[in-house]
C-alpha cells in the first residue's frame, strides 16, 4: 500500500508542477530600457514611469544612456528588451534577443508594442541575438539538459539496483562515485555530439557544451546516489520529485522564469537542470558570458551527494520503517 500512496504522489506531483508552471505564463518584472535622443529624453522618462506602473508589474522599465549601450545590454542578456523612441519618424526600434528565450522575449514585446501602439506609432523590431537556424524556438538546448538529468538519475538507480542503495564501505563508495566520471563524460560529450556535429540543432560549441553537459550529469548522478544511501528507495523518489517533477518545469526551457508563477521562477536557477538550460544558453547565445552561477550550483550539488555517499556508506542498515518502504 505504501508502494502505490508513493508512486500516486509522485504521480500528481508531476501533474500539478507542470500545469501550474505552464498554464497561465504572465511576465513578471521583465527588464527592458527605453532609450532616446537627448531632445526626447523627457518623453522617454514619462514613458519609463508609465511602464512601471502596469498593472501587474510586467516590467521593470529604466531610462538607458544611449542606443549603443542599450544594445549591448540586449546582446548580452543583461536586458530582455529595449525600445528606442524615434520621434523624427512614424515608427520607433524595438531591441530583442530571442537567444534570452521566446516566451519571456515575447512578452516584453508584446507589452511595449500594445504601449507604443496606443500612442498611434508602429514598431519595428530588431533581433540581436536570434536562435540558430536549427534550434526552433530555442528548445534544443532543453531537451538536450534534460537528456542529460534523465540519464543520469536512472545510472544511479541501475547501480543501486545491481549493488544495492548503500555502498558498504568507504571502498565501495569511492569507486560508485568514481564509476560516475567515465559515465558523465560520456553523457556530456554524447550529447553534444548529437546537438552539434550530428544534427546540427546547436553549432560551434562542442566542447564547451560537452565540459557542461559533463558537469551537468555527475553532479545529478552524485546527488543520486547520496540521496538512495541516505533513503533507500525512497531516495529513487526524492531525487525525481527535485529533478524532473520540480527541476524541469523550472529550468527555463519551454518557459523562462520571468513569466512563471513565483515558486517556479525562485527555484529554477538552484537546481541543476535550471543551471544546465541557463548554461547552455550562455554558451550558444551570449559567448559564455556568464557560466559562473551554473557552475557553482552543478558543483555544489556534486558535493553535497559525494559527501552524502561517504557519510552514510557503510553504517548498516536504516531504519526499518524505511527499509520496509
Amino acid at each position: 500500500m505504501a508502494w502505490v500512496i508513493g508512486v500516486l504522489f509522485l504521480q500528481f506531483a508531476f501533474i500539478f508542477s507542470y500545469v501550474a508552471a505552464f498554464h497561465d505564463p504572465t511576465p513578471h518584472d521583465l527588464k527592458v530600457q527605453v532609450v532616446a535622443p537627448e531632445a526626447a529624453r523627457a518623453q522617454a522618462q514619462q514613458l519609463v514611469d508609465q511602464l512601471n506602473r502596469l498593472s501587474g508589474n510586467p516590467l521593470d522599465a529604466s531610462l538607458a544612456d544611449s542606443e549603443s549601450k542599450a544594445r549591448a545590454d540586449v546582446r548580452n542578456g543583461d536586458q530582455i528588451a529595449a525600445l528606442v523612441l524615434r520621434p523624427e519618424q512614424s515608427s520607433d526600434l524595438l531591441l530583442v534577443a530571442s537567444g534570452s528565450g521566446d516566451s519571456v522575449e515575447e512578452a516584453a514585446s508584446g507589452v511595449l508594442t500594445k504601449v507604443v501602439e496606443e500612442q498611434q506609432r508602429t514598431v519595428e523590431k530588431d533581433d540581436l541575438v536570434p536562435f540558430q537556424s536549427g534550434d526552433a524556438r530555442g528548445l534544443t538546448g532543453f531537451y538536450l539538459v534534460v537528456g542529460w538529468a534523465v540519464g543520469s538519475y536512472l545510472f544511479p538507480t541501475v547501480i543501486a539496483l545491481a549493488r544495492g542503495d548503500r555502498p558498504r564501505s568507504i571502498r565501495a563508495a569511492a569507486m560508485r562515485l568514481g564509476a560516475l566520471v567515465p559515465y558523465a563524460l560520456a553523457s556530456g560529450f554524447g550529447g553534444a555530439l548529437i546537438v552539434d556535429p550530428l544534427l546540427g540543432a546547436q553549432t560551434g560549441h562542442f566542447w564547451e557544451l560537452g565540459l557542461l553537459g559533463t558537469a551537468a550529469s555527475f553532479s545529478i548522478a552524485a546527488v543520486a546516489i547520496g540521496l538512495e544511501a541516505l533513503l533507500g528507495v525512497i531516495g529513487i523518489g526524492a531525487t525525481l520529485l527535485l529533478i524532473v517533477i520540480i527541476g524541469n518545469p523550472s529550468a527555463g526551457g519551454a518557459f523562462q522564469a520571468g513569466v512563471m508563477p513565483t515558486f517556479w521562477r525562485v527555484v529554477g536557477d538552484w537546481i541543476p537542470t535550471g543551471a544546465g538550460v541557463d548554461g547552455v544558453r550562455q554558451i550558444v547565445y551570449f559567448d559564455s558570458a556568464d557560466l559562473t552561477r551554473p557552475y557553482l550550483v552543478l558543483l555544489a550539488y556534486a558535493v553535497v551527494g559525494i559527501a552524502l555517499t561517504l557519510l552514510i556508506s557503510g553504517r548498516g542498515r536504516r531504519p526499518e520503517v524505511l527499509a520496509s518502504m
